[in-house]
């Protein structure tokens, strides 16, 4: 009876697609962008219903509520990469799982933030929710950016936070057109909708160089970069950044209104920083490809300072905000697009931390600055308010002790420049 004889050899083993090219990895970079406009873009227009909010009734009673609205949408999805890059590099397998979990969630914090009654419920929803699902989708597209860049992975990273300022552009300008036709309910319900066509399909694009198979085992996790200094200055930097980068795009159409333009007008300053932070975020991330991280972020540091406190602190109409608005763009707008430069720099001092793990503490980073920033910049207009502060410029405005803060903070995220020169990094 013949027999069949069994192979006992290791089948071999399939060849990666190629790095930093190929249809596929653009088309997953093509996939980030979009997500990005969706889930980032949407976080970072929340000026525009921020200005919406308060001229609602039953929240109008609670400015520093409602400032911390989208802070806490922010902050949270920053504050909680750390855990979900920790999970994932444990359990890859989880990727898979929690890119289409994102969908029904961000869907759900949207119509659910639309039955708000209160403000309290706009932050449950809106903000905690929100972050929550954004992080699902957005935390294993990183990962997969890692995979398929190495040699372009600051240009990479740059044109996935592009798609922030992409849907900074968008974003207000469609939510303005909903919230004056049909108001904020039916607006949140009809981006919930617009949420869930636009993100399912993207989804088959977003997918490991490896197979599944290949990177489902659990993988060991290394955090001996925390006892690295040179990580603790970059990080404190970039938390004090953190605290007033946003603070421009939250408040910009509101001074603008108090200028005695329309809702419209105003609401172009947002679109004016997200335009410029397009192509800053490209050019940033291509420079951290090149050059070291600690001169780019100083000129960045020095341009965004300058831009809000010699000239938003002066003005006095709507054309000066709009230069600013685009010089904040330009340059603190493309802040985030430097961690691929700050990772490559903790890796010199700590050669085994992993790249997205060491991203999602700088995002952690920002997070913590930005829920500061929140009920912070809420006092600050308070306050100011409540010394009826007046004057011709923006300083003698309610808004002035927020401007000069968000310049001082602004200037001091270049200080690892500083640190260099120091020895201390």
């Amino acid at each position: 009876m013949p027999t069949r004889s069994i192979s006992l050899e290791e089948p071999e083993p399939v060849a990666l697609p190629p790095t930093d090219g190929g249809k596929d990895a653009w088309l997953l970079l093509a996939g980030c962008f979009v997500i990005n406009v969706l889930i980032w873009g949407f976080s970072f227009s929340f000026g525009v219903l921020q200005e919406y909010y308060s001229g609602v009734e039953a929240f109008s009673s609670s400015p520093s509520g409602i400032a911390a609205i989208g802070t806490t949408a922010t902050g949270l999805m920053y504050l909680l990469m750390p855990a979900y890059f920790v999970v994932l590099q444990r359990w890859p397998a989880l990727k898979l799982w929690s890119t289409w979990a994102s969908v029904p969630i961000v869907a759900v914090a949207l119509i659910g933030a639309s039955f708000a009654q209160r403000v309290s419920h706009l932050i449950g929803c809106q903000g905690v929710l929100f972050a929550i699902g954004g992080n699902l989708v957005f935390t294993p597209t990183v990962t997969y950016l890692d995979e398929w860049f190495v040699k372009r992975k600051g240009l990479a990273i740059g044109i996935m936070w592009a798609g922030d300022g992409t849907g900074g552009i968008i974003m207000p300008l469609i939510m303005q057109a909903l919230l004056s036709r049909y108001g904020f309910r039916t607006a949140l319900r009809c981006l919930a909708c617009a949420m869930v066509v636009c993100l399912a399909p993207l989804l088959a694009f977003i997918k490991p160089r490896s197979s599944f198979r290949q990177t489902s085992a659990p993988q060991p996790i290394d955090v001996r970069f925390l006892k690295d200094g040179s990580f603790w200055v970059l990080q404190t930097f970039n938390i004090v950044q953190g605290m007033g980068y946003f603070l421009p795009s939250n408040y910009l159409p509101t001074y603008a209104q108090s200028l005695g333009v329309s809702t419209q007008l105003g609401s172009l300053t947002l679109v004016c920083i997200n335009l410029a932070s397009v192509l800053g975020c490209i050019v940033v991330g291509s420079l951290m490809d090149r050059f070291d991280v600690t001169s780019v972020v100083f000129t960045l540091s020095i341009g965004a300072a300058t831009a809000i406190l010699a000239i938003w602190g002066v003005s006095t109409s709507l054309a000066p905000l709009y230069i600013f608005a685009l010089m904040y763009g330009l340059t603190a707008g493309a802040y985030s697009s430097s961690w691929t430069g700050m990772i490559k720099r903790v890796q010199k001092t700590s050669d085994t931390a992993d790249y997205n793990i060491v991203f999602g503490f700088l995002a952690a980073g920002r997070g913590i600055g930005s829920i500061i920033s929140g009920p912070l910049s809420g006092a600050l207009v308070a306050a100011s308010a409540a010394l009826q502060a007046h004057g011709r410029s923006a300083y003698g405005s309610e808004y002035g002790p927020l401007i000069i803060f968000a310049g001082c903070t602004a200037f001091v995220g270049g200080f690892p420049l500083v640190a260099k020169w120091l020895r201390i990094i």
